[in-house]
């Protein structure tokens, strides 16, 4: 038999993991000093941009189960950073909003991309290659 397809080298899926981690180990400490967890910045960020916005399409668009989402919203709204409250359409959907206090962290946070961004050190166009490919497989998963 051959066992090649079992070799760690052979795994694409290995430096994929390795580089995340590595990446989001960088975010750790600028996110610290906001009391934030990287899928607590990433929420907000989808929240910067739609807020209000119904939790499923949150998931949705963070890559999320409900079950992960849930208390990581609950975190944000004791921050102060969120509401949550009933659709008064569709009481089976929570719409989730950006409170002033949040808004006003997008203004503190605004220097994290640009420092995590400098800790890598490969050219802008492999960086964009990368993000393409990476959105190709999450299409296809």
């Amino acid at each position: 038999m051959n066992y090649d397809s079992l070799k760690l080298e052979n795994q694409v899926c290995f430096p994929l993991y390795v580089c995340a981690k590595e990446v989001i180990n960088k975010y750790r400490p600028l996110l610290d000093r906001f009391d934030l967890t990287y899928t607590q910045y990433i929420t907000m960020m989808v929240l910067w941009e739609t807020s209000p916005i119904i939790s499923k399409e949150l998931c949705r668009k963070l890559y999320l189960d409900s079950g992960t989402l849930t208390p990581l919203l609950k975190k944000l709204e004791c921050k102060g950073y969120i509401t949550r409250c009933r659709d008064n359409d569709d009481e089976r959907n929570l719409v989730v909003c950006i409170t002033e206090k949040g808004m006003a962290l997008r203004d503190e946070i605004i220097s994290v991309p640009e420092s995590v961004r400098s800790c890598i050190p490969v050219p802008d166009e492999d960086l964009q290659q990368l993000y393409v490919i990476l959105y190709k497989i999450l299409e296809k998963l």
